[in-house]
């Protein structure tokens, strides 16, 4: 047998639901991920996806210089720590480190990256950085000016199903040649909010304990050092229920039961929860809103004009980003960013 590392996750999986029974859709979905990103680059034209970094160096200038309008509003304190989770290839802390400087500020570099695959990326693109397996080894003595784009929404969820007996947790068996989800036959209801215990069935609510557990250590890490932060991704500013989960493989939504650890799982953020879990970690929420309004505010358009007057030929290209960075049937909307400062901080732009 090959080292279980090598072992297609699909057969290991077979073979832990044969011997203990279903296992749980977040247990599914964290290993999955942990699988799919631990050797591999998946982003750009020949992986599964593309993120706002990599459509325009407009993204990561425009969040670079957010944060540093907060460092400069807040009395630029010395030692600060530029911090980003999940950075992918680099690129929205290469751009965002540029405009920083420019602008005299010259943070440490903090790259939180469990991948091997992706840190040797990201080293070409901020080779001062220092790598992080997560938050927990970051320095402690100074401010913060953090930033996870597309971060949050990988990280696995756990859903509840309503059925005719009550609330059960979903689950994930193996049934009939193929992995599908099912509910499980202990009762859950005492982890329901009162308002949703009697929805009809076949309703599903999400909740991501590894969000909640993120946004608390930015949180208790602001309110201790001061700092700000940005968090940008898909999901739904107000509650809503119903499963948001999807996969992602060369650039097309697939099922995600049928390959694990191969495609890349992601459910919406609920960034009502999270808000909370901030403000009750000791942060201040500045606000969340959609990508495209936070963009605009901050002068997306007129920094693509600059950019078009510099070098025309890429003028349609550069159009072209800025619509598919802002523009409503584009990432405009469906994602949100979400502003987070320690108390003494300043309000933030665009929020």
């Amino acid at each position: 047998m090959p080292e279980q590392g090598h072992e297609p996750l699909a057969a290991i999986f077979r073979r832990l639901i044969a011997s203990y029974g279903p296992i749980t859709l977040q247990q599914y979905m964290g290993e999955s991920n942990a699988r799919y990103y631990a050797g591999k680059d998946p982003l750009g034209s020949g992986g599964d996806f593309v993120t706002a970094p990599e459509i325009s160096q407009m993204f990561g200038e425009l969040l670079g210089l957010w944060l540093t309008d907060m460092w400069m509003r807040a009395g630029a304190p010395t030692h600060v720590h530029y911090v980003e989770l999940g950075p992918g290839r680099g690129t929205l802390a290469r751009d965002a480190l540029r405009v920083m400087r420019r602008q005299g500020l010259a943070p440490q570099v903090h790259l939180v990256e469990a991948s091997e695959a992706l840190r040797a990326v990201q080293a070409g693109a901020a080779p001062e950085a220092r790598w992080h397996s997560d938050m927990a080894s970051l320095p402690e003595d100074g401010p913060l000016l953090l930033v996870g784009n597309e971060f949050l929404d990988a990280l696995p969820v756990r859903q509840l199903v309503r059925v005719a007996g009550g609330w059960r947790e979903r689950m994930v068996d193996w049934r009939e040649g193929r992995f599908v989800p099912v509910a499980g036959d202990r009762p859950m209801d005492a982890a329901v909010p009162a308002p949703l215990l009697e929805s009809p069935e076949q309703t599903i609510i999400e909740t991501c304990p590894g969000a909640a557990a993120v946004v608390d250590e930015i949180a208790g890490r602001l309110a201790r050092q001061g700092g700000a932060a940005l968090l940008v991704d898909y999901g739904h500013a107000e509650p809503r229920t119903g499963s948001t989960l999807q996969a992602l493989r060369a650039h097309r939504k697939v099922d995600p039961f049928a390959s694990p650890g191969e495609a890349d799982l992601t459910c919406l953020v609920d960034f009502a929860a999270i808000a909370e879990v901030a403000t009750a970690g000791g942060a201040r929420h500045l606000g969340t809103v959609t990508q495209g309004a936070f963009l605009r505010a901050l002068g997306i358009e007129t920094r693509a004009a600059q950019l078009s007057a510099v070098a025309p030929q890429q003028s349609s290209a550069i159009r072209a980003a800025t619509d598919r960075l802002i523009g409503e049937g584009q990432m405009g909307t469906l994602f949100k960013v979400m502003g987070l400062a320690a108390d003494g901080w300043p309000e933030g732009a665009g929020f």
